[in-house]
């Protein structure tokens, strides 16, 4: 996994009001999520704000990333597990992180990567992916930036499902029943589909024997 490094500043006061001066300044409030539990047993919360300028090279990709976070001097090892965004805007307004070590697996989503020429898309099909992340548990050194799915023998009306991938070092948390990917039947395909069977009768009938 790709490495980024965040600087955050612990907020000594929270709630509605101060994260919404927060993000008049240019910051976005924060959560870290840790080992901690409270005596209910419940995670409990280190709340930071780091600068959307920082943050946003993160929000805004595709890829995944071990983040760097120095809050206040403190380093922290840490994933991104959720973005709140406005309903209109779509601008972040809060971003949380679930801190990891080199000992205890984590579970996240890994982007999806087809490669190859599917034999049903040079047919005239037409590729359907139907998920863009399969949910992987690992320890995160090991875990990569994508999946990839080998498409190359995959024909028309066929599909790729989680339970047919294996992934060396990891443990795929998405259902094994769920489709990954699958090529669907086309107007082209159907129409090719169509050609080839009547040249094929006419073949048929060229090559037959003529009647006596």
């Amino acid at each position: 996994m790709k490495e980024i490094s965040i600087n955050g500043k612990k907020r000594e006061v929270l709630g509605k009001k101060a994260s919404k001066q927060l993000r008049k300044e240019g910051f976005i409030p924060c959560n870290i999520y840790g080992e901690s539990k409270d005596a209910d047993g419940n995670p409990v919360a280190l709340a930071f704000a780091a600068s959307f300028n920082e943050l946003r090279k993160l929000i805004y990709t595709p890829h995944i990333y071990v983040v760097k976070l120095n809050i206040d001097g403190t380093d922290h090892t840490a994933i991104m597990k959720e973005i709140q965004f406005h309903p209109v805007t779509d601008a972040p307004l809060h971003v949380d992180f679930y801190e990891v070590n080199d000992q205890k697996p984590i579970t996240i989503g890994i982007p999806v990567k087809l490669v190859g020429l599917a034999q049903g898309v040079r047919d005239g099909g037409r590729m359907n992916l139907s998920i863009r992340k399969i949910d992987v548990t690992a320890p995160y050194q090991q875990i990569p930036e994508h999946l990839d799915v080998d498409v190359t023998n995959l024909r028309i009306g066929k599909s790729i499902k989680v339970g047919e991938l294996s992934y060396e070092g990891l443990e795929l948390a998405t259902s094994k029943d769920v489709v990954v990917c699958s090529v669907k039947m086309t107007r082209n395909a159907t129409a090719s589909a169509g050609d080839a069977t009547e040249e094929g009768g006419d073949e048929a009938a060229a090559d037959a024997p003529a009647a006596k």
